[in-house]
């Protein structure tokens, strides 16, 4: 198939935007999801807490290697040169993810960012909530030389391969 892949997520002000991404994922990702999480209620526990299962099996081999790398995440740059999002700042989220953030609108009042806190701090080791409160305390420390040490902090994670 097609190796971008975008996604709807939402932006400042709530405003919807297509993420681009290099897929990582089998065609069909979504129904496979729903299958497997329909046939295994270890993975749907796992998916109801973090929205991300460790072992997806909708995840090609060459996906992971990019998944591990974050080099699956360069085309968003894109999305920065549009204007949707920036270098850093919260995660973009899924429109359908809204109503299990503890405080959405901290998310629309900033633009989603490449990376963030929270892909510098607990990347893969933590739950959803976590992960918004992570996101959440960097809206609230919102300064350039906070940008600047997380910028740092992403390139040791890259280099960490701390992804998947």
């Amino acid at each position: 198939g097609n190796p971008f892949y975008t996604q709807e997520r939402l932006g400042l002000n709530g405003r919807r935007f297509r993420m681009f991404k290099l897929r990582t994922m089998v065609m069909n990702a979504e129904a496979k999801l729903a299958d497997c999480l329909a046939a295994d209620p270890v993975l749907r526990a796992e998916w109801a807490l973090t929205q991300k299962l460790k072992r997806d099996p909708r995840i090609t081999p060459l996906g992971r290697l990019l998944r591990k790398t974050s080099m699956d995440e360069l085309p968003q740059i894109l999305n920065v040169l549009k204007g949707d999002m920036s270098l850093v700042g919260p995660r973009p989220m899924l429109p359908d993810q809204m109503p299990l953030y503890l405080n959405p609108t901290a998310y629309t009042g900033l633009r989603p960012g490449i990376t963030g806190l929270w892909q510098v701090t607990a990347r893969n080791e933590n739950s959803f909530d976590l992960r918004a409160i992570l996101d959440l305390r960097y809206a609230q420390r919102l300064s350039f030389g906070y940008d600047l040490r997380i910028i740092a902090a992403t390139f040791g994670a890259v280099w960490r391969a701390t992804g998947y």
